[in-house]
């Protein structure tokens, strides 16, 4: 059946250094209840280790936890990465992973990265540095997801770093990504009125939340189902399918 989902779909746990400790599954799920949303997609920096984890502390709560992992280019562009199923996500982490620098985190300078069970307890320590570039680039990203059945948002496109309109400047010609993530600080009138060239492109504004905060309640998306196929329909206005940024 059509109808309205609120959805927050960049949500990060404590497996992502620059994340608070208080984003464990349970008080993940809690929130996102609190908030009203209905879909919300873990994403962790180049991993998607604490996916399967938050699903589990969702089951019976009526909230969608959609896969993903937020990927860095080589051009230092963060890339949203969402799969309709965690093996999907894991197979592409595995690809991420090894591209990434053989480097190990330094916990004093970017903090721990911790895998957690449902209850957001503590599994093991991620060793090697997530957050970073991996050397792979913005097309082979996006093919690479939609050849394993994802799609790819670029992040927080109206911020100074790590977006793809800062670092490229523009949305390259035949890039296969059907809408823009913006954060919400940014007022949407006025990003379409200060980028008219991005009319064609669907957009959704998430929390980017490192802190429990962070999570936003901004995005509405009309569809049949919490699915990839379907949020890219949305996203391009296919049919009955929509998004809007409240």
């Amino acid at each position: 059946m059509l109808r309205g989902r609120w959805a927050d779909l960049h949500v990060h746990t404590l497996l992502s250094p620059c994340a608070e400790v208080e984003m464990i599954p349970p008080l993940i799920v809690r929130q996102a209840l609190q908030l009203g949303l209905e879909w919300i997609a873990v994403t962790d920096h180049n991993s998607a280790g604490n996916v399967r984890a938050v699903q589990a502390a969702a089951e019976g709560t009526g909230l969608t936890v959609m896969p993903g992992l937020e990927v860095e280019s080589r051009e230092e562009v963060h890339l949203v990465c969402l799969f309709d199923t965690a093996e999907q996500a894991e197979a592409y982490a595995t690809v991420v992973t090894a591209h990434l620098p053989q480097r190990l985190n330094d916990e004093r300078h970017f903090g721990a990265q911790y895998v957690v069970d449902a209850a957001g307890e503590y599994v093991r320590t991620e060793e090697r540095l997530l957050l970073t570039s991996a050397d792979l680039s913005i097309d082979e990203i996006v093919r690479g997801v939609g050849e394993r059945g994802g799609i790819c948002i670029p992040a927080h496109v109206d911020r100074p770093a790590n977006s793809l309109l800062v670092n490229l400047g523009f949305v390259p010609p035949g890039l296969d990504v059907p809408g823009l993530e913006v954060s919400p600080r940014v007022a949407v009138n006025e990003f379409r009125k200060a980028n008219p060239e991005l009319a064609r492109f669907g957009l959704v504004c998430s929390g980017d939340a490192h802190r429990l905060s962070e999570m936003v309640k901004r995005t509405l998306v009309v569809s049949r189902a919490a699915t990839v196929r379907e949020l890219r329909q949305a996203l391009r206005g296919e049919g009955d399918l929509s998004v809007s940024v409240i």
